[in-house]
C-alpha cells in the first residue's frame, strides 16, 4: 500500500523518492538517476516530480515514479512549477551566441504536450535573465495569466501565449512585486527610495493599472519581503534597510506594515521589544500570522488580521516560526547559530505548548501536509558532516532516522488536505521506525545538566538577576545606540564596573572621580595613601628638620591635576631609576641641588593654603608674614614675582619630563626639542627672579 505521504531527496550522486509513514520505503516504480545530479522540485499540485542531470530533464508521475516526458536540456541549473502543474519553466546557465549577444536561457514549456513523432517539444516562450533568484515567471491562481519583472515596468502575458506582453504595469523604479493567491488577482509592487522621495507599496488588481487600489508610503526600505496570506486579502511588507544609522545592528534596521487588498486597512505594526523582526509567517486560515522580534531571547506574538496581538508565547532564543498546512498547531525554533530547539504549540488548545524537540543544527524544517509530522535536515554546503533526514511526530517522538554523505536537498510532496486521512495528528502515536530506535541508542544523554561556568566562590549560591538571560529573570537587553561611553576623566572609555556592585562615582555626576580616590586604580591608590602618609610625617617634623628656614621644610614633590606626569604609568614617570638614571641626576644638578630651598619658599610664600604646606603655615594668623620672620604681607612686586617663579617652575617640571622621555627611547616632536633647547634660559632666568625674591 502506497503511503500518502512522500518526500524526495538530492545528494551528491543520487535522487530518491521516499514514501513516509506507515511503509517508510523507496517508491517503487521510481528509478534513482545517477551522475551530475543539479536540482529536483515538485510541482505545487504535487502530481509531478522533475529533476536536471547532465543529459537532460526528466517529469515524473510523483504517485508511480514512471517519466512522464524528458528534455534534451543539459545545462539546466533550476525549474519551476505553475500552481497547477500546467506550466513548467527552466533556468539554463548564460551564456553568449556567435553575435555575442546574450541567449534566452528561461524557458517556459507545457509540461504534458502530445508532441508529433519525430518533432521536438518546443517551448512557449523564451526571456534573458541572468540572476538565478526570482528568474521565474509568477503565475495567477487560476493559471490564467503570468508577469515577470523587467525595467521600470511588470510585464503580463496570458500563460498561453508568451509571444508579447498582453499588458503593462508601469512603475518607475520598480524592484520586486507579488501576485495574490487565491481567487483576487491583485498584484503588488514595491518601489524603493529615490531622490529624498518614500519607499511605496502599492497593490493594483489585474488589469486595472491606472491606480492603485491599496498603497503604503514610507522610509527605511532599502529591501522588502512581499507576503500575501492565503486568500489574498491582506499583505505583510517586512521593510529592511541595508545599514542601521542608530547603530544598534549589523544587519540594517527592520520594519514591518500590514495593508489589506481593497484599500480599507493600512498600518504600520508597532512591536512592544526592541531589536529586528526575525521571522513573519501568516497562518492558513489567512485570520492571524505570527512574529519573532527584539533582542535574543526574542519574542513571539501571534496578530488577528487588524495587527492586534492576540497571544505572546514565552521568551527564547527563537527565530523561525511556521505554522501547520492545517492552522492548528505553530512551530517556534531556533536555527542557524542557534540550539535548534523545536516549540510546538496548540493554537486550538488554549496556546498551548506540546513538545520541545531537541533537532541538534538542522538547516531544512517543514511540516507534512497532514500536519502530523515534521521534517528536519541537515544539508550541504552549510554543513557538510551530520548529514541526514529525521522524522518527528507533533507530540515529540522521533520515527524515522536516516543518514547521508552530502544531502544538498530534501522536501515533502505536496497534496491537498481532503486527499489525506482525517483524525487527531497527536492520536494514536505513530510506532517508531527502527531506524529511530537506533538513532535514540547512539543519542548521549548527561548525567547532569550542564550549565555555564560558575567559579568557586558563587558555588551553591542562586546566579544573580545581573548575570541572568531577559527570558530567566533578568535585565532587559539595552543598546547602547552608538552613543560613546566616557571615563572618569571625561574621556575614553569607563572603568570597568562589576555588575551588582555600588557605583563608586558620585551620584549626579557621570564619569567624575569619587573624592574620596574610589574610582581609582589599585595602583593609584596606594601610590596616593603613601603620598599622604609622608606629608603627615613631614607635617610632624617641619619644626626639626635640619637645614629648614623660618621652621619650614622643603615640601614634598608631588604633581598637580595639570602636571605633564598625570596619568602616567609608573613605569614611565620612574624612567630614573633605570638607565637614565644618570641624565636626570644631570639635568638636575643645579635646579633641584642648589635651589631646591629657595624653590620651595617661593611656592610657599605665593601659594598659601597649597596641599605642601605644613600645619604650622595653615595655622599662623592672618597678620602674621607668610615668611614666618616679617611684620609685614607680601608686596605687588613679590606676588608677581612668585607668579612667574611658579610658571618657570612649571616649565622646567615639563621640560624634565620631555628629557626622561627621550632618554627612554621615545621619539619626540621637533616642537618638543626646541622646548629641551631653552632649558639654560629658563634656569638662568629663574635663578635671577629667586635671588630678586
Amino acid at each position: 500500500m502506497a503511503s500518502p505521504l512522500q518526500f524526495a531527496y538530492r545528494t551528491q550522486t543520487a535522487i530518491g523518492v521516499f514514501d513516509a509513514a506507515p511503509v517508510y520505503e523507496a517508491l517503487p516504480g521510481f528509478v534513482k538517476p545517477q551522475g551530475n545530479l543539479r536540482c529536483c522540485v515538485y510541482s505545487p499540485c504535487g502530481r509531478y516530480f522533475a529533476y536536471a542531470t547532465n543529459d537532460g530533464i526528466s517529469v515524473v508521475d510523483a504517485s508511480v515514479g514512471h517519466v512522464l516526458t524528458s528534455l534534451p536540456l543539459p545545462m539546466v541549473y533550476e525549474i519551476s512549477f505553475s500552481p497547477g502543474g500546467t506550466y513548467m519553466s527552466t533556468w539554463e546557465r548564460p551564456a553568449k551566441d556567435e553575435n555575442g549577444d546574450a541567449t534566452k536561457n528561461v524557458k517556459v514549456w507545457r509540461t504534458i504536450e502530445d508532441v508529433p513523432e519525430g518533432q521536438e517539444k518546443q517551448p512557449l516562450g523564451k526571456f534573458v535573465y541572468k540572476n538565478m533568484s526570482g528568474w521565474n515567471l509568477q503565475y495567477t491562481a487560476d493559471e490564467k495569466f503570468c508577469a515577470r519583472l523587467v525595467t521600470n515596468e511588470v510585464q503580463f502575458y496570458n500563460s498561453n501565449d508568451l509571444s508579447a506582453p498582453w499588458n503593462r504595469l508601469r512603475a518607475e523604479g520598480v524592484t520586486d512585486f507579488a501576485i495574490a493567491p487565491g481567487k483576487s488577482q491583485n498584484v503588488a509592487v514595491f518601489i524603493p527610495e529615490r531622490k529624498g522621495q518614500p519607499a511605496a507599496v502599492k497593490v493594483y488588481n489585474v488589469p486595472q493599472f491606472s491606480s492603485p487600489i491599496s498603497q503604503k508610503t514610507f522610509f527605511k526600505g532599502d529591501k522588502v519581503q512581499l507576503k500575501w496570506n492565503a486568500l489574498g486579502t491582506n499583505l505583510i511588507v517586512l521593510a529592511q534597510t541595508e545599514v542601521d544609522k542608530s547603530n544598534k545592528s549589523y544587519y540594517g534596521e527592520t520594519n514591518m506594515y500590514l495593508l489589506s487588498a481593497n484599500g480599507s486597512f493600512d498600518a504600520r505594526i508597532t512591536l512592544d521589544k526592541e531589536g529586528p523582526i526575525h521571522d513573519v509567517s501568516w497562518s492558513p486560515n489567512s485570520k492571524e500570522f505570527g512574529v519573532i522580534y527584539g533582542y535574543m531571547p526574542a519574542k513571539t506574538t501571534i496578530f488577528n488580521h487588524r495587527a492586534v496581538p492576540t497571544h505572546s508565547f514565552p521568551l527564547g532564543p527563537r527565530n523561525t516560526i511556521i505554522f501547520s498546512p492545517t492552522g492548528r498547531f505553530a512551530l517556534v525554533a531556533g536555527f542557524g547559530n542557534l540550539a535548534g530547539q523545536i516549540d510546538v504549540y496548540d493554537l486550538e488548545k488554549d496556546n498551548r505548548k506540546v513538545t520541545t524537540i531537541e533537532s541538534g543544527n538542522p538547516s531544512v524544517c517543514q511540516w507534512s501536509p497532514d500536519s502530523r509530522y515534521i521534517m528536519t535536515a541537515t544539508t550541504s554546503p552549510r554543513l557538510r558532516v551530520d548529514n541526514g533526514v529525521k522524522l518527528w511526530h507533533v507530540g515529540g517522538g522521533i520515527v524515522y532516522n536516516e543518514d547521508f554523505n552530502e544531502l544538498y536537498n530534501v522536501m515533502w510532496r505536496p497534496a491537498a488536505a481532503d486527499a489525506l486521512p482525517a483524525g487527531d495528528p497527536l492520536h494514536p502515536v505513530p510506532t517508531p521506525h527502527p531506524s529511530a530506535l537506533k538513532y535514540l541508542g547512539t543519542v548521549k544523554t548527561p548525567s547532569k545538566p550542564v550549565g555555564a561556568y560558575r567559579p568557586p566562590g558563587a558555588r551553591g549560591s542562586s546566579t544573580p538577576l545581573h548575570f541572568k538571560r531577559e527570558d530567566e529573570g533578568g535585565a532587559a537587553h539595552t543598546v547602547s545606540n552608538g552613543v560613546p561611553q566616557i571615563g572618569p576623566n571625561g574621556f575614553g572609555r569607563p572603568r570597568n564596573q562589576i555588575p551588582g556592585a555600588e557605583s563608586t562615582r558620585p551620584a549626579g555626576i557621570p564619569g567624575a572621580i569619587a573624592a574620596d580616590g574610589g574610582d581609582l586604580s589599585k595602583a593609584a591608590a596606594k601610590n596616593k595613601k603613601k603620598r599622604n602618609k609622608k606629608a603627615k610625617e613631614g607635617e610632624g617634623n617641619a619644626t626639626d628638620a635640619p637645614g629648614s628656614e623660618g621652621g619650614l621644610a622643603p615640601p614634598p614633590r608631588e604633581y598637580g591635576n595639570g602636571s605633564p606626569a598625570e596619568g602616567r604609568s609608573p613605569e614611565r614617570r620612574n624612567q630614573g631609576q633605570g638607565h637614565s638614571s644618570q641624565h636626570r641626576s644631570q639635568s638636575r644638578n643645579n635646579f633641584n641641588g642648589r635651589n631646591r630651598s629657595n624653590t620651595h619658599r617661593a611656592r610657599s610664600q605665593s601659594r598659601p593654603g597649597h596641599f605642601g604646606q605644613s600645619a604650622q603655615q595653615q595655622q599662623q594668623p592672618q597678620g602674621g608674614s607668610p615668611l614666618g620672620g616679617g611684620d609685614g604681607a607680601m608686596t605687588p612686586a613679590q606676588s608677581a614675582n612668585a607668579k612667574k617663579i611658579r610658571s618657570l617652575q612649571k616649565k622646567i617640571r615639563a621640560i624634565e619630563d620631555l628629557e626622561m622621555r627621550h632618554a627612554g627611547g621615545e621619539k619626540l616632536e621637533d616642537t618638543q626639542v626646541k622646548k629641551i633647547a631653552t632649558k639654560p634660559s629658563v634656569m638662568k632666568e629663574l635663578e635671577a627672579l629667586e635671588r630678586e625674591q
